[in-house]
């Protein structure tokens, strides 16, 4: 297997954040089972056959890896700040610095806790972006799985995920998803803060009643932003909607547009959900001026205690709030 050490630049630190970053600097560890080649005059390192990057815990595997580099100080044409740098290996009289990685084929890209997947990856170093295209973009975190047909970024200085085209984030272990057309997911701070300081402990989240459970992403992502054909399922709820907001944090999730809210048999339309998704328990509002609609099915005999049969405890529609329903168990 061929090896290459790249000594690179070192870029400045920013927000010391879970996930996915090789915009720290450091150097680039490159191997291939098939070659690594190097074109001076294109400013470009290529390795084949089970080629591999390393740099600062982030591991790159794919078929083919293409490290671009550049004269050091220099960002799109422009100087920037002279920093102390190291000569790349395998550009002698170097002071260079990689400025993006790209990866083809069966590409995964792996750290401590996050596994991301795809057909070909770009990592910007510049900006701190990653974009996964191609089948199966998967990006596998502590607590969620995020998933995507069009395309997956994650902004690592932003400790951002955006997903694009059937985008949906799943929970496995409680079987709770949100889909939409485009999901923005925004994840909390890791150990570490701006400057390397010890970052601020996030707020605390509501004490678990008896019966609940830790909502989807809890103690991972802070929020997630869905676009278009929105829905949200629960063990015992669908939700559907134009757009919506997910706290991770209090497992409150807020739909707007077109809404309904679906359990069993039990069906009801408005113009804005809230949903519980730490009991199951959502509520539809009604627009001003407008009236919630739905179809109540009573419960059946031998059927208590199943969503089939109806929502248990549901009041009849009469004994609801003016402009209000509410569904759940």
């Amino acid at each position: 297997m061929r090896r290459l050490a790249a000594a690179l630049l070192a870029l400045p630190l920013s927000a010391a954040a879970q996930g996915i970053d090789m915009s720290k600097g450091g150097p680039v560890d490159l191997t291939a089972q098939d070659g690594i080649e190097w074109r001076q005059a294109e400013q470009v390192v290529i390795a084949r056959g089970n080629a591999r990057a390393i740099r600062a815990g982030v591991t790159v595997d794919a078929d083919r890896l293409l490290a671009r580099y550049r004269p050091a100080g220099q960002r799109g044409g422009a100087p920037v700040a002279q920093q102390a740098a190291a000569p790349i290996d395998a550009a002698p009289g170097g002071n260079n610095e990689i400025w993006r990685l790209e990866a083809e084929g069966h590409v995964t890209i792996r750290t401590a806790t996050d596994t991301a997947k795809g057909d070909r990856a770009v990592y910007d170093v510049d900006q701190a972006v990653l974009v996964l295209t191609g089948r199966d973009l998967s990006l596998t975190t502590q607590a969620q799985v995020i998933t995507a047909r069009e395309s997956l970024e994650y902004w690592s200085q932003k400790r951002m995920a955006v997903a694009r085209g059937n985008a949906l984030v799943v929970e496995p272990a409680e079987n709770r998803r949100i889909a939409a057309d485009t999901l923005v997911a925004y994840f909390l701070e890791g150990v570490g803060g701006p400057g390397g300081q010890p970052a601020a402990a996030p707020p605390p989240r509501p004490a678990l009643a008896p019966g609940e459970k830790e909502p989807p992403g809890a103690g991972r992502m802070d929020r997630t932003e869905a676009y278009g054909n929105v829905e949200i399922r629960t063990p015992t709820e669908v939700v559907r909607g134009d757009r919506g907001v997910y706290n991770a944090q209090t497992g409150m999730a807020r739909l707007l547009g077109q809404v309904r809210i679906t359990r069993g048999d039990n069906q009801v339309n408005g113009r804005e959900a809230i949903v519980n998704m730490r009991t199951g328990v959502a509520r539809l509002v009604s627009a001003p001026g407008t009236r919630v609609q739905g179809l109540i099915v009573p419960q059946q005999d031998g059927a208590q205690g199943g969503a089939q049969g109806g929502a248990q405890g549901q009041q009849p529609p009469a004994q609801q709030q003016p402009g209000s329903a509410r569904i759940g168990r």
